[in-house]
């Protein structure tokens, strides 16, 4: 394993800290959430991430992914961002035997809404339109006792949906997800249905009002956000 690139990326991040960033880090997670952080802005993660993935893209598919495994390890949310980017810049690759892999870090490692997001909406998010039988492992997860691998099987679609993509799916996790009672999914899937919204507006409109009795107002909220003023109002009258 090249542990040096490893021990570089470190060490870009320590001198990439933010004290300003490392202080209001704890606003933005709520409570259950364990979210370790360096205190670095994602602008400059994001540059770190880039930069070093040029220097190990020359290595096999096989040993980013392990190299990734380790960052992912760390519980280090800057770390998980670069193992996502690096993730997602081999999705030319992907082939179905990455999938195993892909549900593992989910399983094991989400520990916040922003390592989450990251890894799902890009990396599984990518997947899955490449490999459409998967959504079915995704239906899976919505069932979870997990908190953030019912969010992921919300938030994995979000790409997808904005593509006018998989909107039969979308609403079966929604039906699954429907009257969950965690803030943090019910945004998940409220947020997926408002990517559906952009490109399938009266049918997602639809499918709210006709949840509307059941479904949480966070949710509901979410999902209308971008939808004309006239159907919001509809949406959010009490039953």
């Amino acid at each position: 394993m090249n542990t040096q690139i490893l021990a570089d990326i470190r060490q870009s991040l320590i001198e990439s800290i933010d004290p300003k960033v490392l202080a209001a880090s704890g606003r933005f997670f709520k409570a259950g959430e364990a979210a370790k952080v360096h205190g670095v802005r994602m602008a400059e993660v994001s540059k770190i991430g880039k930069y070093t993935f040029r220097q190990i893209k020359h290595l096999s598919k096989q040993e980013i992914f392990t190299l990734c495994e380790e960052l992912w390890k760390t519980g280090y949310l800057e770390e998980a961002v670069i193992a996502c980017i690096w993730a997602e810049s081999l999705h030319k690759q992907y082939e179905p035997a990455d999938f195993n892999l892909f549900e593992y870090w989910v399983h094991n490692y989400l520990t916040n809404w922003a390592d989450c997001d990251t890894l799902c909406n890009h990396t599984v998010g990518t997947f899955v339109m490449k490999y459409p039988k998967y959504i079915t492992e995704l239906k899976k997860w919505a069932t979870s006792d997990k908190r953030f691998v019912k969010r992921a099987a919300a938030v994995a679609l979000i790409i997808p949906a904005r593509k006018g993509m998989f909107l039969n799916d979308i609403f079966e996790i929604a039906d699954i997800l429907l009257t969950d009672k965690d803030d943090l999914v019910q945004k998940g899937y409220g947020w997926m249905l408002k990517a559906a919204s952009e490109a399938h507006g009266k049918e997602v409109f639809d499918y709210v009002v006709s949840k509307k009795a059941v479904m949480p107002r966070t949710a509901l909220r979410y999902a209308i956000e971008k939808m004309p003023a006239e159907w919001k109002k509809k949406a959010m009258k009490k039953c």
